[in-house]
């Protein structure tokens, strides 16, 4: 156990060799920069959109008031507290607990993998963003150069660069495919960066964080600008935020929102412990936990706003290229002036039609063209990233600029993530003294870049999209749940709320008030535990599936939906609960342990 108030755990004196930040700003711009991630941009506007608009907000604060923010103080305090990473914090509030940040350690590497991995997508894209035209513009030329490639005309230009000229993706998870050597090097690129970044720690990553964490919001308000002067802007914000009250009647709607909330600030990831253990021991905690709290999802907010202004455009252009095609239908079926009828005059025209010639119009199969189901084509993730947005932008004036400053903004903001992720797999590591003295930190740091590296070369294979898909899904949910129960029951009931709130007031000048009090007794972990229960019944209901892209499915472009054979089914289970199991293993060893050196003590004769 930690000792009691007063004194820094590891002392004020000579023992403390632990780096500091340059000074306060550095500290909140990289903890932001950790929280605020690629989910603010491309999965928070999907879940607004589709589960009620405004009326998700709703959920959303609430999750933010009863499970975020608790638990992000949480972490803050216990790691400036103590001034160690994950598993030396919870190893020194009780033994039972080291499994809790040998958990937190083992998921921060398994997204460490496919996190960079997305980021060597956004630098492949960043990199042929710098042509004209843009090469996802148009379909590329068969073999025999009389037309053009059929599974790109079967689908579109940004589906088809993104499936096949990208990733190159097999029809089956079983078919793992080659190695896609571009993706390759841009993954090698891209660790080769983030080593450079992090290879002093906090002393590199704070100068780098100032870049990292600002251009992104300064991308975003240029988007937001020349979004809202588009047409359709309107359309696409007053789609995203009219309430739909009966949403609220779902209970998926405030799990999606409960979920939302605890990935989008990294909970339980062991990076904002390892950031906290790097600040002055006096440092106010709750100050810094609501800020960054509230800063992250007010990002959340406005990159909606920006993301739905170009997104409503991109739904104008496309239903107005509707009207255009049944409009010409009509012209030709009853030999009409050529701009005989405008879009606007539209609607009248076929309703005039329809009354006279029923039978007519019924053959030429016209399109339904309705605003709200263009608005209503949205997408989450690499969906949104690489197919919508994409398409978005190529109706733009000027679109390889937007789409450099688009793909820059998304690779500094995994980036900055990416630090945060480095910091809760390199911090522990040094504290537990694993490596020799003589073994340098700029080494330790690139043997580990370099092994996550070649683990993470199965993500380059033709299958490899599939298989992020799987680590994405399954190694993260389920088991930063179990964690962030036990970190606030740890806190609670076995470091103790009085022990823990005279830390506090030590640290801050004031004692935690009721609301703190009551989150973390019971609220937090009532909340966490049936988020829990949630998502194992929901993991146990719904039979693992994948989307597959296939060329020769009847209903092509859509995706033909799979189920995982047994093996890759096997494979989600052990990601599922293995890094779980780190906290009963090692609660059990410990108890083994000690039971073996009471049974030693009453065997000694002396």
């Amino acid at each position: 156990m930690a000792p009691p108030p007063g004194p820094d755990p590891l002392g004020d004196g000579g023992r403390d060799e632990r780096p500091r930040w340059d000074n306060k700003l550095q500290y909140l711009l990289s903890c932001v920069g950790f929280a605020v991630g690629l989910g603010n941009v491309w999965r928070f506007p999907y879940l607004c959109q589709r589960h009620g608009g405004g009326a998700f907000l709703v959920p959303y604060l609430v999750a933010l008031a009863l499970e975020g923010i608790p638990l992000f103080h949480i972490e803050l305090a216990i790691g400036q507290r103590l001034r160690r990473g994950s598993i030396g914090v919870w190893t020194a509030i009780s033994p039972y607990l080291g499994g809790v940040g040998l958990g937190c350690f083992t998921v921060s590497f398994l997204i460490s993998l496919y996190y960079n991995t997305v980021l060597s997508w956004v630098l492949w894209y960043f990199l042929n963003s710098f042509q004209h035209p843009l090469p996802w513009s148009s379909c590329p030329a068969d073999l025999n150069r009389t037309g053009f490639v059929e599974e790109c005309q079967g689908s579109s230009t940004v589906s088809y660069f993104w499936y096949r000229q990208t990733l190159n993706i097999t029809a089956d998870i079983s078919d793992s495919g080659s190695i896609q050597w571009r993706l390759l090097g841009c993954l090698a690129a891209c660790w080769a960066i983030v080593y450079l970044c992090v290879i002093r720690g906090i002393e590199s990553t704070g100068k780098a964080i100032y870049f990292t964490a600002s251009f992104p919001y300064l991308v975003l308000t240029i988007f937001l600008i020349r979004g809202l002067a588009l047409p359709g802007a309107t359309a696409g914000l007053v789609h995203l935020f009219t309430p739909n009250m009966q949403a609220l009647l779902d209970p998926r709607v405030w799990l999606d929102a409960a979920t939302q909330i605890f990935f989008s600030l990294s909970l339980a990831f062991g990076g904002h412990i390892a950031f906290a253990s790097y600040n002055p021991p006096r440092n106010d905690c709750q100050k810094d936990a609501v800020a960054i709290a509230l800063v992250n999802s007010m990002t959340s907010l406005y990159a909606s706003i920006a993301v739905f202004s170009v997104l409503g455009f991109k739904a104008a252009n496309d239903h107005g290229h509707c009207l255009d095609r049944n409009i010409l239908r009509l012209i030709n079926a009853f030999d009409l002036p050529d701009q005989g009828i405008s879009r606007e005059a539209y609607p009248a025209a076929l309703e005039h039609l329809n009354a006279s010639q029923p039978e007519q119009i019924a053959q030429l199969h016209l399109e339904s063209c309705r605003l709200e189901d263009f608005l209503d084509k949205s997408a989450s993730g690499t969906g949104l990233a690489f197919i919508v947005f994409t398409e978005a932008v190529l109706h733009m004036p000027g679109a390889p600029g937007w789409a450099v400053l688009f793909f820059g903004m998304l690779f500094a903001l995994g980036l900055s993530s990416m630090f945060g992720n480095m910091e809760g797999i390199i911090t522990p590591l040094l504290d537990m003294g694993l490596m020799p003295r003589s073994v340098s930190k700029e080494v330790l740091t690139g043997v580990t870049c370099l092994v996550c590296f070649l683990v993470a070369i199965c993500f380059t294979l033709q299958s490899g999209n599939y298989w992020l898909e799987i680590f994405d899904n399954f190694s993260t949910s389920m088991n930063l749940l179990v964690f962030a129960f036990f970190e606030v029951v740890g806190v609670a009931y076995v470091y103790g709320m009085e022990r823990f709130c005279d830390d506090i007031a030590w640290m801050t000048g004031r004692r935690p008030g009721l609301y703190w009090r009551v989150t973390w007794k019971a609220v937090s972990p009532l909340l966490l535990l049936t988020i829990l229960v949630a998502c194992v019944v929901l993991l146990a209901w719904t039979p693992p599936s994948y989307k597959a892209w296939n060329p020769q499915y009847a209903q092509f472009p859509g995706r033909q939906e799979k189920p995982y054979p047994g093996w890759v089914q096997a494979t989600c289970v052990l990601l599922s609960f293995v890094p779980s199991l780190w906290v009963p293993a090692v609660a059990l060893a410990q108890l083994l342990t000690r039971c073996r050196r009471k049974q030693d003590a009453g065997q000694d004769p002396s």
